[in-house]
């Protein structure tokens, strides 16, 4: 049986980097036929939403310190999965990484171009439950605003892009393999939306994790082989041109009735922190 996994940064380098930083369990190997599992280059000049989350003081420089996705909802914000801000990621608060920051609009995470914003300030959702990975959910606020271009429209309760079967596609720098293998480049998975009954059928409760259809979705490939995994936690899942998840957490990465779950954007839609 595989390990429940949440899908952020893991693997040697990062050990090496920041000795701090606790790894998280690493997932059973997974068919894989590239990078982000099953997934084909995506470039940000046509999804300039997605960007990385870094700390080169925590991670290192090997990949410009990417340790999480995250996507812009605003000029100044961006959201990410809670758990990629703790501090079982971080190996300290929050608010003691001295460089926290995106990197914009750059496919090659040690490629030139784009932009590097600190970011000035962090929210994390105050019913973010890490025993059961609902609620997964956090805001950062940079420090400068990027074009209204970059910014994806969120989906909100009852669009048709949470419908079961609707085709999505998942983005991040993420594992290549479910072995701890990282992507240098941008990549996206297509994946369909799942029905809940289906999720819940894959994750019932117990060290697997339980499915909590108000605050998660999951979206996978009934075949294995389309997934996120390590070091997309946090990433965008898009569908008809809406942001519908983040990448959360799941057992294993592109395992057959596996599929990952994502935090469900709906359920946070009006309660997040002010945009501008």
């Amino acid at each position: 049986m595989s390990r429940t996994v949440l899908r952020t940064v893991t693997g040697a380098f990062a050990l090496a980097a920041a000795a701090a930083v606790l790894p998280l369990a690493s997932p059973s190997p997974a068919a894989a036929d590239s990078i982000i599992i099953g997934g084909q280059p995506a470039h940000v000049a046509d999804s300039p939403w997605v960007v990385a989350l870094s700390s080169r003081d925590r991670f290192g420089g090997t990949r410009a310190g990417q340790f999480c996705g995250a996507v812009l909802i605003a000029r100044d914000k961006a959201l990410t999965a809670a758990h990629c801000l703790g501090r079982e990621v971080l190996g300290a608060d929050v608010s003691e990484v001295r460089d926290l920051l995106v990197i914009a609009g750059r496919d090659k995470l040690l490629g030139s171009g784009g932009r590097e914003i600190a970011v000035r300030d962090t929210w994390v959702n105050p019913q973010y439950d890490p025993e059961a990975n609902a609620g997964d959910l956090a805001v950062l606020t940079l420090s400068r605003k990027l074009p209204q271009s970059s910014v994806i429209r969120m989906a909100g309760p009852g669009d048709a892009a949470y419908e079961p079967g609707t085709r999505a596609r998942v983005y991040g720098w993420g594992d290549t393999s479910g072995g701890g293998t990282y992507a240098s480049a941008l990549r996206a998975a297509p994946v369909k939306v799942l029905a809940d009954s289906a999720c819940e059928r894959a994750y019932p409760g117990g060290p697997e994790g339980t499915y909590d259809a108000l605050t998660m979705l999951c979206a996978g490939d009934p075949e294995g082989g389309h997934d996120g995994c390590q070091g997309d936690s946090g990433g965008p899942l898009v569908a008809r041109g809406r942001l519908v998840g983040l990448v959360s957490w799941g057992s294993g990465c592109g395992q057959a009735q596996s599929p990952g779950v994502y935090t469900r954007i709906s359920a946070a839609v009006g309660r997040l922190p002010g945009r501008s």
